[in-house]
């Protein structure tokens, strides 16, 4: 038989994935192209995705209850205290926030387990969740909001100007993927200066170094283990980093000033094209 993507894949001048990383994954396990993929690593390339920074800029952001004027502290109080109509969450404590479908590849059925232990253990935290799925993993989700008043809440919906609300106003967000080709919720975080902390695969091992590093390069918290006991771990460090207002500061203003636009990616693409006329 055929494989239209194998045949693909040995005809193309030039092959392109949504970033380097995932890039390396597929060459390790692509459901039988591993192989091909290897031989053909010459003409591959790994092209990370932008955003649209005018849909998502935090200057001008018409979805968002006080928009960035430069004092970025300010920003994420008013935010987050705008987030209270929303969600039944202490705002004096660190927000961990989840946006996205309620499914395995986005590792959102570790969100109940992990909840539930990092809170019985005593974390001092609330957890937000906007996004809809699996109707088992929602009923989960609705009896922890039960368990646990003020400390996890959750909106089991898609909502457009509710999820820039919550980049807007949350600590941190919560990216525990199994499979990310590159990701694009940590992009849109690290805009309104709110922390990844994401499970280092695919694209999200590109775009978020751990702030643990020596290079003070850091964007984010992460893990490498698809379990409780990793992810709790990471939960762990980022209560830790935002009762530490130094670091803190410094991390949010870093990620806040990068540039995801679309130009930098369009242009390697045309580098690309370039390199085929």
């Amino acid at each position: 038989a055929i494989n239209p993507m194998a045949t693909a894949i040995k005809c193309a001048w030039r092959v392109t994935t949504v970033s380097p990383n995932y890039l390396k994954e597929l060459e390790q396990q692509s459901n039988g192209l591993e192989l091909l993929l290897q031989h053909e690593q010459h003409k591959c390339t790994g092209i990370l995705n932008g955003i649209d920074a005018q849909v998502w800029d935090p200057e001008a952001d018409p979805f968002i209850a006080a928009r960035l004027n430069g004092k970025l502290d300010a920003f994420k109080i008013a935010n987050k205290q705008a987030l209270a109509k929303h969600f039944k969450l202490d705002p004096k404590l660190p927000w961990i926030t989840f946006i996205g479908r309620l499914v395995g590849e986005k590792g959102a059925d570790l969100l109940p387990g992990l909840v539930s232990r990092a809170l019985h253990n005593g974390l001092q935290a609330a957890f937000a969740v906007l996004g809809a799925g699996d109707p088992g993993l929602q009923d989960a989700l609705r009896q922890l909001s039960y368990r646990f008043p003020g400390r996890f809440d959750a909106a089991l919906e898609y909502n457009e100007g509710l999820a820039h609300q919550l980049y807007a106003g949350s600590d941190f967000i919560f990216m525990p993927s199994r499979v990310e080709p590159c990701g694009l919720n940590q992009l849109y975080a690290m805009r309104y200066g709110t922390i990844p902390i994401v499970r280092a695969v695919g694209g999200l091992a590109d775009t978020v170094p751990d702030i643990g590093e020596p290079n003070d390069q850091g964007r984010g918290i992460r893990f490498t283990h698809f379990d409780l006991d990793d992810a709790n771990l990471a939960l762990y460090r980022a209560v830790q980093c935002y009762h530490n207002p130094e670091v803190l500061a410094e991390v949010r203003e870093r990620i806040a000033a990068l540039d995801f636009s679309w130009e930098k990616a369009a242009a390697e693409y045309i580098d690309i094209y370039d390199q085929m006329i």
